[in-house]
């Protein structure tokens, strides 16, 4: 793991290395609710987003799946991502249901939305919301 460790401090991601959060239903398997557990197990990965994930992560960077799936689904769900081969640093469940995420951080934060294909990202000058600055 790409990181860097001090005495009471936080880790802290080495220069080029990325934090991803990845949702997993719907974003690299189909979109299993948490009313259908036994789906879980049967479903199979987009094979680009396995791909491309180990790849981000033989890089160095940061993997955490990020879920909607309740804990008592967690052991489930970290079975399937062995079964497939996904490498990964950790899995939170819980995610609010919904989809209207809005991420607000003291330091930059990133958001790409899964549109049906994993690929290495690109660059592209998009609209987003901010806070007003001082003088707006």
């Amino acid at each position: 793991m790409e990181l860097e460790y001090i005495e009471h401090i936080s880790p802290v991601l080495k220069d080029g290395i990325k934090n991803y959060l990845i949702d997993i239903d719907g974003t690299i398997t189909d979109d299993v609710p948490n009313e259908e557990p036994e789906r879980m197990v049967t479903c199979e990965p987009y094979p680009d987003a396995l791909e491309t994930i180990n790849k981000w992560y033989d890089e160095g960077h940061q993997i955490c799946f990020f879920t909607s799936r309740t804990e008592n689904l967690k052991q489930i769900t970290i079975d399937w991502l062995d079964k497939h081969g996904f490498k990964y640093h950790s899995v939170l469940c819980g995610k609010p249901r919904g989809g209207n995420y809005h991420w607000i951080d003291n330091h930059l934060v990133r958001a790409t939305r899964y549109k049906g294909r994993f690929t290495d990202l690109v660059e592209k000058q998009v609209t987003i919301e901010v806070f007003k600055e001082d003088g707006e």
